[in-house]
This record gives C-alpha cells, structure tokens and sequence, in this order.
C-alpha cells in the first residue's frame, strides 16, 4: 500500500492515501461498516458542494473516498488540507438518502440459480423469496463495471460463496447473491455470482438525464411480482417510463 500523505493523517482521523500523481484516497476505516459509509458519503457530498478548484470527480467505496484531481491546478498536499477542513465540518450521515422500492420477478426463467439456492440452503424457492425480499439493502459501492451496485444487508442464511464457474453473460436487471452480498446488474456482464431474478427497472437507460438509476447510499426494498407483471412492466421501461419508485428520508 502507498505512504499516507503527510500532513492529512492523525490517530482517530481519515488515512490519506496517493493514488498515482492524480487521485487521493481518503480511507475512514478497515471494515465493511454502516458507520464507516456515512463517513465516506458525507464527505463526497461535501467535496460537491465545495467546488474545490482541480478536483476531477469523486468515486465513493465502502469504506474509503477517491479524489481524483488535476496536479496542475492544485498539489496534493493543499488538497490534504482542503479535505481535512472538510472532513472536520462534515456530519456522521448523509441529510437525505433515496429508499428505493424495486419489482422483481424470481423465476426459474429470470433466476436460473434460484432452485438450486434454495435447495443448497434447505428451504423452499417461496421461502427464499420472503427472506431476501424481506430486507433493507444499503448501496455501499457502485462499481466493477458501470451502475453495478453492491448491496448490503443480506440475511445470514442467504450467504453463498460465488461460483466456481462464472457464467460470460448474466442480463441486465438480473438480482443476484455472491458471498454476504445481493446485488443489481444495470448491464449485461460475466459474473459469478448466482441469479435469483430480474428486474424489470432500467439501471442504467441513456434516455433519462441521469442514466444510472441507482446511487451510493441508497436503500433498496425489493418487491416479487409475477412473471406477467414483469412482461408489462418490462414494456412500459421499453418505452422509458419509470417503473422503480423512491421516497427521500433523512
């Protein structure tokens, strides 16, 4: 691992970590961590509003922040200091989150992996329909690939290791379970997680203002629907209309 930057780091602060000669990493903890999160999503929202001069963009993870910035424009330890100001005035959780209601259909059709889980896992398709629809999931970290969102808040008794061969394809809108996480495809990608369903909610639709659906710090509710309500409301996203609502709560 890098150096810490001088200057940024203290005993009960963030770790600020260089990334090659263009990004900082401000690390707030070691652990997958609720508390850790906020940390990191408060401070992404300050870095927006705070306009600093050379800052590129932003990547929030589960437990660090990723400042990408222009060394022409600012040096890295100026931005250190810039961060650590913000980091000091910046409260423990986000003022308003996004609470996501998403439908999905588990089918054997759309979640080729669902019988075998549920018989892996002693319990019948229904019941693990009710466990993993019955959770709050808590976007930690968009990434591998674009609008991919890791989620957590997975019962214990759904927890499954990946495959041990990863399929080359798995849909777009496809929900699905790897390690202590579910997650939501927004593309078609390889993946090695299993496939428990689809949604028929666009993740990621070039036609909206912003494409991707779903954000950092979100919260998820998934909601089973029948394969026929999955074919009209799979048409009405064809044409564009929304067909996944949210509330906003602090």
């Amino acid at each position: 691992m890098a150096d810490p930057v001088p200057g940024g780091n203290g005993p009960s602060g963030p770790r600020f970590l260089p990334a090659g000669d263009g990004a900082l990493v401000v690390e707030f903890g070691t652990t997958v961590d609720e508390a850790v999160n906020d940390r990191v999503m408060a401070l992404d929202g300050a870095v927006a509003k705070a306009a600093i001069p050379g800052v590129i963009e932003t990547v929030p993870t589960y437990r660090s922040l990723q400042v990408v910035y222009d060394p022409l424009t600012i040096r890295a330890k100026d931005l250190v200091a810039r961060l650590t100001a913000l980091v000091s005035g910046t409260g423990a959780a986000r003022a308003v989150r996004r609470e996501w209601t998403i439908p999905v259909c588990y089918s054997r059709e759309l979640g080729e992996d669902l019988d075998w889980l549920a018989e892996t896992k002693g319990v019948t398709a229904d019941e693990l329909i009710r466990l993993h629809t019955g959770s709050v999931y808590r976007v930690y970290m968009i990434g591998f690939m674009p609008g991919f969102a890791y989620l957590g808040g997975l019962p214990k008794e759904l927890h499954t290791p990946r495959r041990q061969d990863p399929r080359t394809r798995v849909p777009a809108g496809s929900i699905a379970i790897g390690g202590e996480q579910t997650a939501m495809f927004s593309i078609a990608a390889p993946s090695g997680w299993h496939m428990i369903g689809r949604t028929p909610a666009r993740g990621f639709d070039q036609r909206r203002d912003k494409p991707f659906l779903i954000d950092t710090g979100d919260l998820i509710c998934f909601r089973a629907i029948s394969p026929d309500e999955f074919a009209r409301l799979d048409a009405l996203a064809e044409r564009g209309e929304a067909v996944a609502e949210f509330t906003e709560a602090a």
